[in-house]
């Protein structure tokens, strides 16, 4: 009878929480009240901001930058995809609008569409009504046509108050506070960013750095130093600041050890920055000198140089226009390796030091590959016709707003994807939102010292060979008896090496997309998020071309 009662009452709870919710958005005068609040202006939250509108729901989106879509504008053009087949919906749509954006001869302006090759994973097949490869500027235009059309409301420069931001009512969010003062109410909140912020501030428990082995059985969790062959220094470089000498101690970032053996830790896989580059000299600038530059940073990359021949430095992937999207490769790169650490628990102020870092670092790296005397004269002249693109970020000087957020927080919800939902080798999802499809990717973790007195980076695992396989409603909602009105689409329910195949930018679009269908359904319905009935919700995705 108690059980009875409390489900009621549960029930009561969420009806009367969504009638007032709606009368209040039907009287909002000061135009920050909305049936779904989305934070975060991500690829993800756009997608999801477009699916509510829609499903006929008012949506207001909070992005705590000054540009919409993430990574997808902020330099991943080169789409991780795994398998085209498995993206539908919005994001597909995105990725055929980026076509018909190149199909225009106007959009050519520094290279002829003949002479453009797009390859691997992305490469457009004969008749292919989509395109994954792009300029950052293209997919900013892309973005603001659909979002445009649907006339969707983006409030930027909205970032979440990180001690009183949160305002709950029997386990619901009623409000949430910006950091200048604003307040924004609504029936249903979606957190579409990469940190989770409003996740955690909601009281939702998560998680981040990688599990035990032991924790869910997996094999690929934790420290993982065996594995880690690939991007990986060559013996013979040796980590102290004066070679050979113990005493002088480590270089920059080089710990003492890995760790034991698929041990858990709170280690974070490295960011860095997806670098838009070009060699076509009218439309380059060359990259200076940092004043902050700090020639320690890059000892690591000299002794490896002295060691062996390293080549290529950076994936050069070819976008359209004579650009690039640049992502690390081999054992020094563009990921900062270890300096990420206090990034998903970290305030503003920590996060933008680290964010600074890291530009630092990568603007640092490309003037030492085209300078310094200790880098190969061929190395040198290679790295000198590449610059930042005058007509890319002009809002920036030319750079990125957006680092590379591989991993941060991550729900703990009461389903957790895991290395098993990947490979389908013990266990599958039965609530299907969406497909994954791309390898179970970890970049590197951390530098360490081997007992040879070498030095390693551990942490990258590349593991694939599997198919599409279905991500989980319910990794995606928290548990009930923490939140009842927010979904959470990119920060989801999943292990370290889980994500790692899930964090995609096309998969982040399709579950933001099933994550607004939900919230909507859930408002019609009224009901909590956790209560949405799956074949209704199933329904209404393969209705709106979602793959499951």
């Amino acid at each position: 009878m108690k059980r009875l009662f409390s489900i009621l009452f549960l029930r009561f709870s969420v009806v009367l929480f969504l009638m007032l919710g709606l009368s209040s958005c039907q009287r909002a005068e000061n135009g920050n009240e909305a049936d779904i609040i989305v934070y975060g202006g991500t690829s993800s939250g756009l997608a999801a901001a477009i699916q509510a509108t829609r499903m006929g729901k008012s949506v207001i989106v909070l992005e705590p930058s000054s540009r919409m879509g993430g990574l997808t504008t902020g330099g991943l053009g080169q789409t991780d995809i795994g398998k085209k087949q498995a993206i539908g919906g919005i994001a597909r749509e995105f990725y055929q609008n980026i076509r018909q954006h190149y199909d225009n001869p106007d959009n050519w302006k520094w290279q002829d569409r003949s002479e453009y090759k797009d390859g691997g994973q992305t490469k457009t097949e004969e008749n292919e009504d989509a395109m994954w490869t792009f300029e950052p500027s293209a997919a900013l235009s892309v973005f603001q046509q659909m979002v445009n059309s649907e006339n969707i409301d983006i409030r930027y420069n909205q970032r979440l108050d990180l001690n009183e931001g949160v305002v709950k009512e029997h386990g619901m969010i009623v409000s949430i506070a910006m950091d200048n003062g604003e307040v924004f109410q609504g029936n249903m909140f979606i957190d579409a960013t990469y940190e989770g912020d409003l996740m955690a501030k909601a009281g939702v428990s998560y998680t981040f750095g990688r599990e035990s082995v032991k924790q869910y059985g997996e094999s690929l969790n934790g420290v993982q130093t065996e594995r880690a062959t690939h991007h990986q220094f060559k013996d013979g470089v040796d980590p102290y600041v004066r070679k050979g000498d113990p005493e002088s101690g480590l270089l920059k970032n080089v710990f003492k050890e890995a760790g034991q053996e698929g041990s858990a830790d709170k280690k974070i896989q490295a960011y860095c920055f997806r670098m838009c580059l070009t060699d076509v000299p009218e439309n380059r600038i060359p990259v200076e000198k940092p004043t902050a530059y700090d020639e320690q940073e890059y000892e690591l990359l000299f002794r490896a140089f002295e060691n062996t021949d390293l080549w290529p430095l950076f994936i050069m992937s070819k976008m359209p226009n004579g650009k690039t999207d640049s992502n690390n490769y081999g054992c020094f790169s563009s990921d900062y390796i270890g300096m990420n650490y206090d990034y998903p628990e970290g305030d503003y102020e920590t996060r933008e030091a680290i964010i600074n870092a890291h530009k630092n670092y990568t603007l640092g790296l490309l003037w030492t590959l085209a300078n310094h005397p200790r880098i190969p004269q061929k190395i040198r002249d290679e790295y000198k016709k590449w610059g930042l693109p005058k007509d890319e970020y002009i809002e920036t000087e030319n750079w990125s707003p957006q680092l590379y957020i591989r991993e941060a927080r991550r729900m703990v919800s009461d389903y957790v994807m895991t290395q098993h939902h990947c490979t389908q080798d013990s266990i599958s999802a039965d609530m299907s939102i969406g497909l994954g499809a791309y390898t179970m990717d970890s970049h590197n973790v951390q530098r360490y010292v081997t007992n040879d007195g070498f030095v390693k980076n551990e942490g990258n695992i590349e593991v694939g060979g599997f198919g599409s396989y279905p991500i989980d409603y319910r990794s995606i909602v928290p548990s009930k008896e923490e939140c009842r009105n927010l979904l959470v689409p990119v920060c989801l329910s999943a292990t370290h090496i889980a994500f790692g195949s899930i964090r995609m930018e096309p998969v982040f679009m399709v579950l933001g997309q099933s994550a607004a269908t939900a919230a909507s359904l859930a408002i019609d319905s009224q009901v909590s998020v956790q209560e949405v009935e799956y074949r209704q919700l199933r329904k209404r995705l393969v209705d709106d071309k979602q793959r499951l």
